[in-house]
C-alpha cells in the first residue's frame, strides 16, 4: 500500500538543502543568533512581499497577535471581536492582553468572518476586530474595514494561514492596522522551528512591537515598558529568506492541486469542496471539504494509508478553556456545523496529480 501523507516536509526541503546549509552556515559563522542582520534582512524582504512598509520578526505567530494587540493599547476591560473557527492562539492572544474575546459566526461558504454579524457584537468596550484568513483565504476585508472605520476600531488580520493570499489584489496582512503571521514549519512559509512576524504600515506601531519583543528595551538594559522575550532567531530568519524566494511557486502548485481536487470532487453527493470568493486569491494552506459522517470517512482513508486532519474539531467558544465566557452549543451554528464536518485532505506543493487523484477516488468511495 502506497501511503499518501497529509504533509511532507522532507519533499519540500530536500531540493533546497544546499541553500539551507549555506544560509545556516552564514549565521553560525557570524554568531548573529538572536535578532541581528539576518532577521533585519528577512524583515525587509517579507515587508516587501506583503506590500507593507514594515515587518517585525517575532518568536511565533501567537507572539505576533499578542504584541500587535498590546501595541494597539488593548488591555483589561476591553473586548476584541473574532471568530470561533480558528486555532486557539487567536483567542489566547486576546486573553493574554487581559481583554475578552467576543465571537461572531463565520460565513458558511468561505468559512471566514461574517461581516453581517459584527455590528451586533460591538459594545462600548469593543476596541478591535481580528478577522481570520482561514485555510489561506482572506476574509471580506472591505466590509470589515468599513465597520471598523465607522466605529473607530483597530483591525488586526490573523494571516497565520495566508502567506501570499490576496484580496482584490491586496496582500493578506497589509490591509488592517497590523497583519500577523506564523511561520510554524507546516505553514506555506514555514521555518525550521517557531517564528512569526507582524507587518504594518504604521511606524509607531512597528516601534512599540520591536520594544515589546525585546523585554521592553528602548536601548540595551533600558526598559521603557514591560515587554517579553519574543525575538526571532537568526537561523529561522535565514531559512525563511531562502524559502520566501520559492513561496509564489509553491502557492501556485497548491492552487493547481486544489483545482484538481475540486474538479474530481465536483457533484459528489453529501460532499462540499471549499469555495473561493471571487475577490480572493486563495493559497490553500488547508484543503478542507465538508462531509457528513466525517469520522467514519477519515477512518476509512487512514486504513488506505491516506493522511488527513481536522481543522478544527471543537470551535473555540466550546473549548473548556473558555467555559467562563458561558457560550453554549448552538451559539454559532455555522462554525459548529463546520467543526463536525470538516475533513482536511493532503495538501502540499509537492503532491503529485496521481496522489491527488488517488485521494479523491478514495474519498468518493468512502462517501458513497
Amino acid at each position: 500500500m502506497t501511503k499518501i501523507p497529509f504533509l511532507d516536509l522532507h519533499a519540500a526541503h530536500a531540493p533546497l538543502r544546499a541553500e539551507f546549509d549555506q544560509a545556516i552556515a552564514a549565521v553560525v559563522d557570524s554568531g548573529a543568533f538572536a535578532g541581528g542582520p539576518f532577521v533585519e534582512r528577512f524583515e525587509a524582504e517579507f515587508a516587501s512581499y506583503c506590500e507593507a512598509r514594515h515587518a517585525i520578526g517575532v518568536g511565533n505567530g501567537t507572539d505576533a497577535l499578542w504584541f500587535a494587540l498590546l501595541a494597539l493599547g488593548i488591555g483589561p476591560g476591553d473586548e476584541v471581536i473574532t471568530v470561533p473557527m480558528s486555532f486557539m492562539a487567536t483567542a489566547e492572544a486576546i486573553s493574554y492582553c487581559g481583554a475578552r474575546p467576543v465571537f461572531v459566526d463565520i460565513d458558511p461558504r468561505t468559512y471566514t468572518m461574517d461581516p453581517g454579524a459584527v455590528d451586533g457584537a460591538i459594545t462600548s468596550r469593543t476596541k478591535a476586530i481580528i478577522p481570520v484568513h482561514l485555510f489561506g483565504q482572506t476574509a471580506d476585508m472591505d466590509s470589515i474595514l468599513e465597520i471598523a472605520r465607522k466605529r473607530g476600531l483597530a483591525v488586526v488580520e490573523d494571516a497565520a494561514q495566508a502567506h501570499g493570499a490576496k484580496y482584490k489584489g491586496r496582500a493578506a496582512g497589509s490591509m488592517g492596522d497590523a497583519g500577523c503571521f506564523s511561520f510554524y514549519p507546516g505553514k506555506n512559509l514555514g521555518a525550521f522551528g517557531e517564528a512569526g512576524a507582524v507587518v504594518t504600515n504604521d511606524a509607531e506601531l512597528r516601534d512599540r512591537i520591536r520594544c515589546l519583543r525585546d523585554h521592553g528595551q528602548s536601548k540595551k538594559y533600558h526598559h521603557s515598558m514591560i515587554g517579553w522575550n519574543g525575538r526571532m532567531d537568526g537561523i529561522q530568519a535565514a531559512v525563511l529568506s531562502v524559502k520566501l524566494r520559492h513561496l509564489d511557486e509553491a502557492n501556485r502548485r497548491r492552487r493547481d492541486n486544489a483545482a484538481l481536487y475540486s474538479r474530481l470532487l465536483d457533484g459528489v453527493g453529501g460532499l462540499v469542496p471549499p469555495a473561493t470568493a471571487s475577490e480572493c486569491e486563495h493559497v490553500f494552506h488547508i484543503y478542507a471539504v465538508r462531509i457528513a459522517g466525517r469520522d467514519a470517512v477519515m477512518k476509512e482513508l487512514a486504513a488506505q494509508g491516506i493522511g488527513t486532519g481536522i481543522h478544527y474539531p471543537v470551535p473555540i467558544h466550546l473549548q473548556p478553556a473558555y467555559a467562563s465566557l458561558a457560550y453554549t452549543a448552538g451559539a454559532f451554528p455555522n462554525a459548529e456545523r463546520c467543526a463536525a464536518e470538516f475533513l482536511s485532505l493532503p495538501m502540499f506543493p509537492e503532491l503529485s496529480e496521481d496522489q491527488v487523484s488517488a485521494v479523491a477516488a478514495a474519498l468518493v468511495a468512502a462517501a458513497g
